[in-house]
């Protein structure tokens, strides 16, 4: 009897709590609005209920009785909005369009002039589009998005250095100065957000323990535009880029090319003490590095094309040149006895030049597959040809030796090429997200190194001190991750498997190393928002970060006859555990966390006392364990003038065996700090300026002991002729205060090195925007008959 009365019930409650309200949210740029607050009232004007949009603007209101309801949005950033709407079953789905609520205040028109920070579930987005900063180059943004910090030209995240640089989630396959100049011919304009991954999820590779993620923006704007634009840096000595982006969309094409050179020469200082305990002896070197580069070229085209209202094909390439740096180092050094008298000395003429080539070419599909679910298919080829020549004369000057010189010749070349290919499948519904894919790489590295010197005055090769250095890495990953949203709580999981496969060959002494392993990468987060937006969230993420393919050459590059770098290639991969509890509220964002890598890899020093050698080389040490707190927090102070506190508290150990084959701790607690206030100085938001600070308290890196640095800024920019022309002058280093002690001392370790990489001086730059520049509306498209379908 329950049983037929329940059959005949479960119609009535079905249709009862079957009708709903639901739609998605809109910027005026039809862009979706994410934790948008929407509150459902009676038609008597009594609050139901009230929810926020999810990432992809959606919202939605359930088990309502067939009645009129009231749906209203009220949010400062834009208009108020209100519509009378009926719940039904078969109900309608509301496209909701906010407008701008842009306000005259105090004769200072306020739009978009400040950068956004957005906490989502599995990272920190940083919106610098049309903000205060988007006037800089892309390694300048870089500085100022949250957590993140660049020390001596090294990206850090919340005190990581494993950090993976991508651009529209493309890897960059640069490194170290390379990197640094592509970003920096990078304008800021074309940036739209930075997004910073702790914990990547499992749709990224496990390299690297943390994620940097430039997103590009597309171009919205019809028809053609330019921005032609120019550089000057002046510092020790002058620098200068100059370059050109085009722009052309119609209908279904959209074309962006771009070309950028740079000239100029870099200076560095340098003062290196080298204390030998068992002979009483200190040896100490100056070198003023001096470098020019007469060409640096870089170039970025993409193309994109809509074949169809589901798929749109894209193709982009993008190169770095820079055919001839060179230089001429005087290096002297002085070596002081136990009395601290200079007994001894030697000088050193290193004679250099470099050539770098990158080419990096991808192509990718996106096709939808239906209102839920698409693919993407991505293949990228990268290929780096670097050569660098030295030939190194030294002078010697030795206590009870006669004087002579000595001349060596070194010449080094790499070529790396990568291949990859990658499936992506993604479902999305009202409150779950699948997202599952597969990828495969392919890595082969040939390095050469011939070393000769001068023997009765011709040049002798010595196949001992050469090397030949060929490598060999295949990956193959299967990932597949889920997220839900239910209510207030936001869930998201995954599991990435990776297997890697790879052969080291060298051929002075011969030897060969191989390695086959499998390993898992799980990632997990959580997030929790209140009625009132507080944001708790919680996050944990295995990572691994493989010793760059240059760390793995055994080859010895000396630097004179004295000192030089080596490589290790039996170094182990480094495997980083990360966790992470986060806080949001109102532009507050707080991070504590907690960082385990084991076996990390890192350039240290040692000397050899029987031979007063400097060695520099890259080794795995033990282990290393960091935990801390970074806070984000943007004042508005006034509607013109906001205030931006960036800080980072960390404690950080590293464990390292020594010399003496005792282990030994290094431990820190590290404090950065960033301070910038900006000035919106006229009421159409054309004239800004900033002014900022940077501290670094000490900090360690293996056996190394880094000194402090402080450094203050000034920026001014503004725009003319109706914003078609941009100026931008900004001082940096305003005190030369940047100076920084690298030292190790430990058991009978006794070295340090002062650095200062000439970072005061002053930028000015001019940007000229022709074509056209507006958004024009256009006119609704009938839907193709493949969209139709969906």
């Amino acid at each position: 009897m329950y049983k037929y009365l329940l059959l005949f019930l479960f119609p009535v409650f079905a249709f009862s709590q079957s009708h709903k309200i639901s739609g998605t949210v809109f910027n005026a740029d039809k862009e979706k609005l994410d934790s948008v607050k929407v509150e459902l009232y009676s038609a008597e004007n009594f609050l139901i209920k009230s929810l926020f949009t999810n990432p992809e603007g959606n919202f939605s209101f359930e088990n309502l009785s067939e009645q009129t309801f009231k749906v209203k949005i009220n949010d400062e950033k834009y208009l108020s909005f209100e519509k009378s709407v009926e719940a039904k079953r078969d109900h309608e789905i509301l496209n909701i369009i906010l407008k701008s609520n842009q306000k005259d205040i105090e004769g200072v028109t306020v739009l978009k002039k400040k950068p956004l920070v957005k906490r989502k579930v599995d990272r920190l987005e940083f919106n610098v589009e049309n903000s205060n900063i988007s006037t800089l180059n892309a390694w300048e943004i870089l500085k100022k998005t949250p957590q993140v910090t660049i020390n001596n030209d090294i990206l850090a995240v919340k005190g990581g250095t494993s950090v993976l640089v991508t651009i529209n989630d493309k890897k960059v396959m640069m490194s170290g100065e390379e990197l640094k100049n592509f970003l920096e011919n990078t304008q800021g304009d074309d940036v739209k957000s930075v997004e910073v991954i702790t914990n990547p999820p499992a749709k990224y590779e496990a390299e690297g323990g943390a994620v940097l993620n430039i997103v590009m923006k597309k171009n919205k704007i019809e028809g053609y535009r330019g921005v032609l634009s120019s550089k000057y840096i002046q510092t020790q000595y002058a620098k200068g880029v100059a370059g050109l982006s085009q722009y052309y969309k119609k209908n279904k094409l959209s074309v962006m090319g771009s070309y950028f050179r740079g000239t100029g020469t870099y200076y560095r200082e340098e003062t290196g003490s080298v204390n030998y305990p068992e002979d009483g002896t200190t040896w100490i070197s100056t070198m003023n590095r001096k470098d020019q580069a007469k060409s640096q070229n870089t170039v970025n085209f993409n193309i994109e094309y809509e074949i169809d209202s589901l798929t749109t094909a894209n193709l982009n390439y993008s190169g770095y040149f820079n055919p001839k740096s060179f230089g001429v180092y005087n290096v002297p050094t002085v070596i002081y006895n136990a009395q601290n008298v200079a007994e001894s000395d030697y000088t050193t003429i290193n004679d250099h030049h470099s050539r770098t080539i990158n080419n990096s070419l991808s192509f990718q599909v996106d096709r939808k597959l239906n209102k839920k679910s698409s693919l993407s298919w991505i293949n990228y080829f990268t290929g780096n040809n670097a050569t660098k020549y030295q030939n190194v004369l030294t002078y010697l000057n030795f206590a009870n030796q006669s004087p002579r010189e000595t001349n060596f010749m070194t010449n080094n070349k790499n070529d790396v090429q990568l291949y990859s290919t990658q499936f992506d499948y993604q479902w999305k519904g009202d409150k779950l997200e699948i997202e599952s894919g597969t990828k495969y790489s392919f890595v082969k590295t040939d390095s050469q190194l011939d070393f000769s010197d001068n023997e009765n005055g011709g040049f002798q090769y010595r196949p001992e001190k050469s090397s030949l250095f060929d490598y060999k890495e295949h990956n193959f990953a299967v990932y597949t991750s889920l997220a839900y949203n239910v209510g207030k709580w936001n869930f998201k999981g995954g599991l990435r498997a990776e297997m890697t496969d790879l052969e080291g060959v060298v051929s002075e002494p011969y030897e060969v190393n191989k390695n086959n392993y499998w390993s898992l990468f799980p990632t997990f987060y959580a997030q929790y928002t209140t009625e009132n937006k507080h944001d708790f969230g919680f996050s944990y993420g295995k990572r691994i970060s493989r010793p760059s393919y240059s760390w793995l050459n055994p080859a010895k590059s000396y630097y004179n006859l004295f000192s030089y770098y080596q490589g290790d290639p039996k170094l182990k991969a480094t495997i980083i555990h990360n966790l992470n509890l986060t806080y949001s509220f109102k532009n507050w964002n707080v991070d504590f966390y907690y960082r385990k890598e084991l076996f990390p890899s890192m350039e240290i020093s040692f000397q050899q006392h029987e031979n007063n050698n400097l060695i520099y080389y890259y080794t795995n040490i033990e282990k290393g364990e960091a935990f801390g707190m970074s806070l984000y927090k943007n004042f508005e102070i006034k509607p013109w003038w906001n205030l931006i506190v960036s800080q980072n508290l960390e404690h950080n150990e590293n464990y390292f065996t020594g010399m003496d084959g005792a282990l030994n701790k290094n431990q820190v607690w590290n404090w950065v700090s960033n301070i910038s206030t900006s000035f919106t100085l006229d009421k159409n938001s054309d004239w800004k300026m900033e002014i900022g600070q940077n501290y670094y308290s000490p900090a360690i890196q293996g056996t190394f002991r880094i000194s402090s640095q402080w450094s203050a800024y000034f920026v001014m920019n503004r725009k003319f002729f109706n914003k078609k022309l941009e100026a931008a002058f900004v001082f940096n280093d305003i005190f030369k205060s940047t100076q920084q002690k690298i030292s190790t001392k430990y058991g009978n370790q006794d070295n340090y090195f002062l650095d200062y990489q000439d970072t005061q001086g002053f930028t000015f730059s001019l940007k000229y925007n022709f074509g056209n520049q507006s958004v024009k509306s256009v006119k609704a498209i009938k839907k193709a008959d493949e969209q139709e379908r969906l």
